[in-house]
């Protein structure tokens, strides 16, 4: 497959305010909570944690709501930032000392971060991710400029034209931040886009229209608990503990939907109604990787590889660490 080109976008006149709004967290992210995180409720070091501002990462809010890192005996502080790919060059850069974050971005930069550790998927959907199409396209065949988010969404985004039979290289992928694609869409500057909530939702009240989940053609993303090998060797029992709380606010964001989302709203100020829809449309739970996962990361690789981005596929089976979670599950109790 041939690379299309990716130029980056200028930004709409009439989206920067909100589009600085959302990466003011990431620009403080290196001295302040921005999620007003549990720190000193418990003994030892803060543990600063990278997480997104989406419903997704409605686990690590709660855990804050509801004293569960203090609970499992570590000191916690969470913070935001606009895009997980940014809380991923916080933590390969020691600003924070772990992150969650999709296994498909992750892998897009393993190259340049060949540090980055994997511990364990905390979430899984085809549900949540949805390609839409711009109120001027009558149908994915008049697509000619798809904005992307590099990671997760460019992947999403090649594998929508493909399962619609149009070959990504007659497509202008144009990278664009996630809160300025609703807009540009509008605008008719792009055609359509594959992007996780809010955004297809802020697309609908626009006059686009949401036209598949990912799941629809065959394609699922995970979240990975991030850290990275030198600060894991040196702390491998704090990691475990953020793990056991992670594992309780996964269950309990799927046994309450309602307080998932009054956590949520608090820490991020993301609607109630859009988390308690975000959860029923991802499968939150902390668990070790399996063979499928295995085989899935690395076909996500070879697409990396296949693009011209990097000279070789990455090597996901060092920055999976299979096995460590139930390992370490002893360490936490």
């Amino acid at each position: 497959m041939q690379p299309a080109s990716r130029p980056r976008f200028p930004l709409a006149r009439s989206v920067p305010i909100v589009a600085a709004l959302f990466a003011l967290p990431a620009c403080m992210a290196g001295t302040v909570d921005s999620a007003g995180g549990s720190g000193g409720g418990a003994p030892g070091p803060v543990v600063r944690i990278a997480v997104g501002v989406d419903a997704s990462f409605a686990p690590f809010f709660l855990a804050d709501a509801e004293g569960l890192w203090a609970k499992h005996g570590v000191n916690v502080d969470v913070v935001q930032f606009a895009k997980g790919g940014e809380g991923v060059d916080a933590l390969t850069a020691g600003q924070v000392q772990l992150a969650g974050n999709s296994d498909t971005t992750t892998i897009g930069v393993l190259a340049q971060n060949p540090d980055l550790r994997a511990l364990a998927v905390y979430e899984n959907s085809g549900d949540y991710l949805k390609a839409v199409l711009g109120p001027h396209v009558k149908s994915p065949a008049r697509i000619r400029k798809m904005a992307v988010v590099p990671g997760l969404s460019e992947l999403a985004a090649t594998r929508f034209l493909e399962s619609r039979g149009i070959d990504p290289a007659t497509v202008d992928l144009v990278t664009a931040d996630p809160a300025e694609i609703p807009a540009l869409t509008k605008k008719g500057d792009i055609d359509a886009y594959v992007l996780w909530e809010p955004w297809p939702a802020k697309g609908e009240e626009l006059g686009a229209r949401v036209v598949a989940t990912t799941g629809d053609y065959g394609l699922s993303y995970q979240q990975w608990l991030l850290a990275t090998s030198p600060w894991l060797k040196a702390n491998s029992d704090t990691a475990a503990k953020v793990a056991a709380a992670l594992t309780e606010a996964t269950k309990q964001a799927e046994r309450d939907p309602d307080a998932a989302a009054r956590a949520t709203k608090e820490a991020a100020k993301v609607p109630t109604e859009q988390t308690v829809k975000a959860i029923k449309e991802i499968d939150f739970g902390v668990r070790d990787f399996t063979t499928a996962d295995l085989k899935g990361y690395r076909n996500t690789a070879e697409f990396y590889a296949s693009t011209g981005k990097v000279k070789a596929a990455p090597d996901v089976n060092r920055a999976v660490l299979d096995g460590w979670l139930p390992e370490h599950r002893k360490e936490a109790r």
